[in-house]
């Protein structure tokens, strides 16, 4: 039996996410593996990993907040159209 688990971790060893994916009767590893990517996209846990790879600075992030408004914007234009 296969456990396939994920644990991310702060810098000061503090736990953020954690969630263990167990084998079931006649699964194939491709499929527990299939499963386990699944779970971590649909979490948003690479998304958030990539975002807290750096520091930014609170203009960084205020600047990219401006921009994922007004590109809402837009696609709402282009939807309604």
């Amino acid at each position: 039996m296969y456990d396939i688990y994920f644990q991310q971790n702060r810098g000061g060893g503090e736990t953020l996410l954690m969630f263990i994916i167990k084998k079931k009767q006649g699964e194939s590893d491709d499929r527990l593996i299939a499963r386990f990517k699944k779970k971590v996209l649909n979490e948003g846990i690479l998304l958030e990993l990539r975002d807290r790879e750096r520091y930014k600075k609170p203009a960084e992030r205020r600047k990219e907040q401006k921009y994922k408004i007004k590109h809402q914007i837009e696609l709402e234009k282009k939807r309604s159209h």
